[in-house]
């Protein structure tokens, strides 16, 4: 069985303020206030939790207040085991409006020891082996260095673990040059990477270049640099799952499912933990697409990062309609 472990280098306390509509300069009142345990990589351990799958929670936290992260992932059932880092747990302020739109405000995080990284690398050799699938995901905090997640996929890959990266900018760029296994990315992420890359294949990242066709391109393009997976989320145009298959490319375009939207935040982080849980279960490649784009679609109804419910998802699965399937060399 697939074992998962998830990696966040800079964990947040997630403070979602929700108000009718936001006025830039002007007074605004809260209606109500979260806070959630929060960084892309706890994340995916909460949304696997509500899935009822296990998963080891690492990084590293601030020594100062990192035990209210503790706590939260204590209350559900999460096993963590971080390296303790000077500073605080940075806070992340989501203004979440009545239309489902939501600004977000994030702190950078505490510096980090060159020390506090390598006892990271430590830990993560200690877990990594053949059937373990890490995900390193989210943003870095001051002084790990833009390699980090190249470095930290070295590492694993070496061991025998798989990995899957989130993240954007420099962070997403070096890491793929570690090859991970399995890539998760948002059409402006994936645009950007690719825009700034000389001999794409396609007419992939120009300005004014959008739709299925390019969202197909884009993924054919990371798969063709080297990774196995690409789960390409659109917003609400959907998403785009592609897999190495052979010699060509075999991929999966989904519409959007219509829900009401209360937080879009999280959302991605939801798709790639469908995606560990699948790998967990052994699903084929239809099930595990349908099953990333209900448990993305019930992470947007949920209040601040928490995750969907099984009687939601299983709804949703229920609702979610047919993908248009394609296969290129």
């Amino acid at each position: 069985m697939i074992k998962i472990v998830t990696v966040t280098l800079n964990p947040a306390l997630d403070r979602t303020v929700f108000l009718g509509r936001l006025s830039p300069g002007g007074l605004n009142r809260a209606d109500r206030v979260t806070e959630d345990a929060g960084g892309k990589g706890i994340n995916v351990s909460k949304t696997l939790r509500a899935l009822g799958e296990d998963s080891v929670a690492t990084g590293l936290l601030g020594a100062r207040n990192g035990g209210l992260i503790t706590q939260a992932l204590d209350r559900g059932g999460i096993t963590h085991d971080f390296v303790p880092v000077q500073g605080a747990v940075r806070t992340n302020l989501k203004l979440a409006e009545a239309d489902g739109r939501v600004t977000e405000i994030n702190e950078a995080g505490s510096s980090v020891r060159r020390e506090e990284t390598e006892a990271l690398e430590r830990k993560l050799r200690s877990y990594a082996g053949e059937g373990v699938l890490f995900v390193f995901s989210g943003s870095a905090p001051p002084g790990v260095g833009e390699e980090i997640y190249e470095r930290l996929i070295r590492l694993v890959h070496e061991q025998g673990a798989e990995a899957l990266l989130d993240a954007d900018g420099a962070l997403f760029a070096c890491g793929m040059r570690a090859l991970p296994d399995i890539v998760k990315q948002n059409r402006e992420e994936i645009t950007e990477y690719l825009a700034g890359l000389p001999g794409t294949s396609a007419d992939c990242g120009k300005e004014g270049q959008k739709g299925p066709e390019t969202d197909r391109d884009m993924g054919r393009e990371l798969i063709r640099r080297g990774t196995g997976v690409v789960l390409l989320s659109c917003g609400a145009q959907g998403a785009v799952l592609l897999k190495r298959e052979g010699k060509s490319v075999k991929g999966t375009a989904y519409p959007a499912l219509s829900v009401p939207v209360c937080s879009t935040v999280g959302a991605g982080d939801a798709m790639a933990a469908a995606y560990c849980y699948s790998r967990i279960k052994g699903m084929e490649w239809e099930e595990a697409a349908r099953l990333c784009m209900a448990v993305s679609a019930g992470a947007v109804m949920t209040e601040g990062t928490r995750p969907p419910g099984p009687e939601l998802v299983k709804r949703l699965l229920k609702e979610a309609p047919a993908g248009v399937s394609f296969q290129k060399p």
